[in-house]
């Protein structure tokens, strides 16, 4: 097969509905529902919901301040070109640099969880199905994700269309019918903070709950690194960003809603990802093989994310190969699909690597766990950057473009929000309610280390050889005649 070394990505390939469930699926919400946002409960409790909410308001700061920039610089760099813009392009390559690394695992992280979550299921129903037997399920997953992002953006972003919209639609028939049952249960109290855990006492349950939730939205962005191939991208990245994180917002707050009042406010702290007191768990017991469908959009949901996120990974790293900070041939393009083909084969290998090696050298919730650690560190460390990346660009636009609710507040609240999390995620113990990482996860720390200084390394190698190629993270590649190469006064040079 025959690839184009020089290119551009297909134009125009998709609309804002492909773009909006890029995001949407990017934020695994069946999977997010299920297993992420039931670990603030062991804090919040019954108040859940509330946590839920506060964290949705919390993310939106931050998903503003990327919508803001993903109109004003639509490009497949998304947040390192955000980064070069709004602070400074060695700023923007180091954020690249970051990105392109723990988007890369995303995918692994996925699969892992599709091969544990399917094999177990399979044993719970069938005994003689090993639970052990997990990874080519793995392999299963990788494969379709390899074809559909060779096949190149229409046919992946369609494909993670159809997955998010029945994942989405299985938990909000099961949480209407949940609230349903739930009767004369239902209460507003839950949106207070007379429900949470013993030892958590009112506000500070609900802010602990709500840290480890906010880390259930990561992925709102995952639309803007499609910008270069989206039909009226200025727009259309501005509604798919605000889009994902206020609809997959409310979607989390209506279905932790509708179990928190099923199950009961004050039963509510020992809720979990498993077990008869799980999403799973309460299908099975109380609706039949209703629990199957449950099961089917959460293994959907793991495939839908790691479709997102490897387009998410080698749209950037094209981005950063055409400038030549990363080797060229990730730069490389289908001739006929316009897909980033060895930047695909690149994830393909990186993902079975990763699945296979981290798989069998622990095992795969060890290794899910590692890899999980790895990425919410450095995506929530990415999401400040932007936040400040925000308040540089639009400071150095001038005062005319300057609105300081929009690009001074905002971005500052949304490194507060951000800032506990990242400290959550990173398991130092600054909160009481964080807990201090044991081994092998606690590895994840050097590891972004050891990745991020090699990043300086790299970038002084650049700097000193080839400035101008650090210059050009800040540049936005788009063929709209002159506006798309407008630079407005002040902003960091091309």
């Amino acid at each position: 097969m025959q690839v184009e070394t020089t290119g551009t990505l297909r134009r125009d390939a998709i609309g804002l509905r492909e773009v909006l469930f890029q995001s949407v699926t990017a934020m695994a919400p069946a999977a997010a529902v299920a297993a992420s946002i039931p670990a603030g409960a062991a804090f919040a409790g019954g108040s859940l919901p509330l946590a839920v909410l506060i964290a949705l308001v919390a993310c939106l700061f931050t998903a503003f301040c990327v919508a803001e920039l993903a109109r004003e610089l639509p490009a497949a760099g998304s947040v390192a070109v955000y980064a070069a813009r709004g602070l400074h392009p060695a700023i923007g390559f180091l954020v690249g640099w970051g990105y392109v690394f723990v988007e890369m695992l995303v995918p692994p992280l996925l699969l892992l969880q599709l091969g544990f979550t399917a094999a177990g299921t399979l044993h719970e129903e069938w005994s003689s199905c090993p639970a052990d037997l997990w990874w080519p399920w793995s392999l299963a997953g990788a494969a379709v994700i390899a074809v559909a992002g060779y096949l190149g953006v229409r046919a992946s972003a369609r494909f993670g269309t159809v997955l998010g919209i029945f994942e989405i639609l299985v938990f909000l028939v099961f949480a209407l019918w949940l609230i349903g049952k739930a009767g004369d249960a239902n209460t507003l109290s839950v949106f207070g903070t007379s429900h949470t855990a013993d030892g958590y006492a009112g506000v500070s349950g609900v802010f602990a709950g709500s840290v480890y939730t906010v880390l259930a939205f990561a992925g709102f962005e995952a639309a803007a690194p499609l910008a270069e191939e989206t039909r009226d991208p200025r727009r259309t990245m501005h509604r798919a960003v605000l889009g994902a994180a206020l609809g997959i917002g409310v979607f989390y707050v209506l279905t932790t809603y509708a179990m928190t009042v099923y199950v009961g406010p004050d039963r509510f702290a020992k809720f979990g990802a498993s077990g008869p007191a799980s999403w799973e768990g309460v299908a099975r017991a109380s609706f039949g093989l209703f629990w199957v469908l449950v099961f089917l959009a959460v293994i959907n949901s793991t495939v839908a994310n790691a479709n997102a996120c490897a387009n998410v990974s080698t749209r950037t790293a094209f981005a950063l190969a055409r400038i030549r900070v990363l080797p060229g041939l990730l730069a490389a393009l289908h001739p006929r699909h316009r897909s980033p083909v060895a930047g695909i084969a690149l994830q393909t290998v990186v993902a079975v690597g990763a699945v296979l090696g981290l798989g069998f050298a622990y095992d795969p919730v060890t290794a899910f766990l590692l890899l999980a650690t790895v990425i919410v560190t450095v995506v929530v460390g990415v999401y400040i950057v932007v936040d400040l990346a925000c308040v540089g660009y639009f400071l150095r636009g001038g005062r005319e473009r300057l609105k300081p609710v929009r690009h001074l507040l905002l971005p500052l609240l949304g490194i507060a929000a951000f800032v506990p999390a990242l400290l959550t995620a990173a398991g130092l113990p600054v909160f009481d309610f964080v807990s201090e990482l044991t081994a092998p996860v606690s590895y994840a720390g050097p590891i972004v280390g050891l990745w991020m200084a090699a990043g300086v390394v790299v970038l002084l190698v650049l700097l000193r050889r080839h400035p101008e190629r650090i210059a050009a993270t800040a540049r936005v590649h788009v063929a709209e005649a002159g506006a798309a190469e407008e630079q407005p006064t002040g902003t960091a040079p091309r």
